[in-house]
């Protein structure tokens, strides 16, 4: 179903937002003050405009409010993504997604009333840091301070097992999601299906939880 997005911000974050939120075919309005980051854009967002995301004269003539989905990607100027959120917000955007450049920015943003507040530099270190203490991590997504989800890759301890087998949750107390087997993804995977060597397992859990799983049962 296509969707309707306003992306604020073309810095390398936004531009990025706006590609391929547009290659996955739905509507992009990109705005920024910049006239040379908007011309940058022209074939990657459906609309364009130049305006100043801080001026609420600005953000009501662009019929902001009628986007259920709007990005507040601005950069560096953390006063300026603190207002136009908050503008946003008063002018009745359903749904604010924000960057946010620090953990007390992002509280902030969060108290003003973004929906979603994502820090990019820092979620892709983390997921570095963990691609570099274990081998077989693929992808990590934290879900809060305390919950994540891990892609772990099978190992020879868990060939041609099947999940009632390996009693993961029961063991661990860890979920397995799905399991991916080359190109195919097996969702809510029955407890009789195997795990081969190289399938990577979508794994929920405590923190704690996950570590002990890829310590001890991977």
């Amino acid at each position: 179903m296509k969707k309707e997005f306003a992306v604020i911000g073309l810095g390398r974050f936004g531009s990025s937002v706006c590609k391929e939120l547009f290659r996955l075919g739905h509507d992009v309005l990109a705005i920024d003050q910049d006239e040379e980051k908007v011309q940058d854009v022209l074939t990657i967002a459906t609309h364009t405009a130049i305006a100043n995301a801080t001026d609420e004269k600005a953000l009501q003539s662009l019929g902001i409010r009628n986007f259920e989905y709007v990005v507040v990607a601005i950069g560096d100027d953390i006063q300026s993504s603190i207002l136009c959120t908050l503008l946003l917000k008063e002018l009745g955007v359903k749904k604010v997604w924000a960057k946010a450049q620090s953990y007390y920015h992002q509280r902030v943003l969060e108290k003003i009333g973004a929906d979603r507040v994502v820090r990019p530099e820092r979620d892709m270190g983390m997921r570095m840091a963990h691609h570099l203490v274990s081998e077989n991590i693929v992808d990590y997504i934290e879900l809060s301070s305390e919950y994540s989800i891990l892609e772990l890759k099978a190992t020879d301890k868990l060939h041609q097992r099947s999940l009632i087998d390996l009693d993961i949750r029961a063991k661990y107390g860890c979920t397995v999601l799905g399991i991916k087997k080359m190109d195919e993804l097996n969702i809510s995977p029955k407890p009789t299906d195997h795990v081969e060597k190289g399938d990577i397992l979508i794994v929920l859990g405590h923190n704690r939880d996950l570590k002990k799983f890829e310590d001890t049962g991977m």
